[in-house]
């Protein structure tokens, strides 16, 4: 509660969620230390410009997170109780829950507005991911090439938890690796924990070696660069994957 003088530093930057700016969120923590304060204690404590501050304070008051009294002519300000946050984040997850309710609609609509073939590129890591995360959806995933180079990138560990995801949600992956190659905890003598995560081995022939790696799951052929900000080419086709599927097939061998 305001007034109560604080005897640590509280990180308040999860505000940001409820759609507080940077400075708002500086502004109302600010005046929930201090207390009844000036807009010259507030200035003082949080160095944001006075100017800025008329704008930050104006728009808390308008949220109702912030009131004020007029003394003597003089504005001093201070928080309201704590409980509005509390409603605040009913509104937030009853309008997330309502979203993803939603979510099987917005899919299909998504969906039946496809048109093929169609391509997309995802650069970073973060787009990476999401693509990753999308082939969770698909019970069987097909890899050839260079898949062990993800050890050198920087998503190595996420993709270590992904990989786990991947075996929960009961999906084989077939992998046409490149020659010599393995990943890492998926060393070719390791059979039962092949069987164990769901997952099938096969080496390409000496002579194929590409940096690039080649993921196929539903429709979507993906061809990925394993990188520092790794980058991938999509193609949904259902024609061009059966092509990249006859490649596969072409040189997949299980070893057992």
């Amino acid at each position: 509660m305001c007034g109560i003088v604080q005897y640590h530093k509280m990180e308040l930057s999860a505000l940001s969620e409820l759609g507080l700016s940077q400075g708002q969120v500086e502004v109302f923590q600010a005046v929930l230390e201090l207390g009844r304060s000036t807009l010259n204690a507030i200035h003082e404590k949080t160095g944001i410009e006075r100017r800025n501050i008329y704008d930050i304070i104006n728009k808390l008051i308008e949220r109702g997170l912030i009131v004020y009294t007029l003394e003597n002519r003089k504005r001093t300000y201070q928080c309201v109780h704590p409980n509005i946050l509390t409603d605040e984040i009913k509104k937030k997850e009853e309008a997330l829950s309502s979203l993803k309710g939603q979510i099987p609609e917005i899919r299909s609509l998504f969906e039946s507005s496809k048109q093929e073939p169609q391509a997309e590129i995802y650069r970073g890591n973060e787009a990476i991911k999401a693509l990753l995360n999308e082939s969770l959806d698909y019970k069987e995933h097909y890899w050839i090439g260079g898949n062990s180079d993800i050890e050198s990138t920087n998503l190595k560990t996420w993709y270590t938890h992904w990989n786990e995801d991947r075996r929960k949600k009961r999906i084989m992956l077939y992998d046409l690796v490149d020659f010599g190659t393995y990943m890492k905890g998926l060393e070719p003598n390791k059979i039962k924990e092949h069987k164990r995560m769901l997952y099938k081995y096969c080496q390409l022939p000496k002579d194929l070696r590409s940096p690039m790696v080649i993921f196929i799951f539903g429709d979507k052929v993906a061809q990925i660069l394993w990188s520092k900000q790794s980058f991938a080419f999509v193609i949904e086709s259902k024609e061009i994957k059966d092509s990249f599927m006859k490649y596969f097939y072409y040189f997949w061998k299980e070893p057992w």
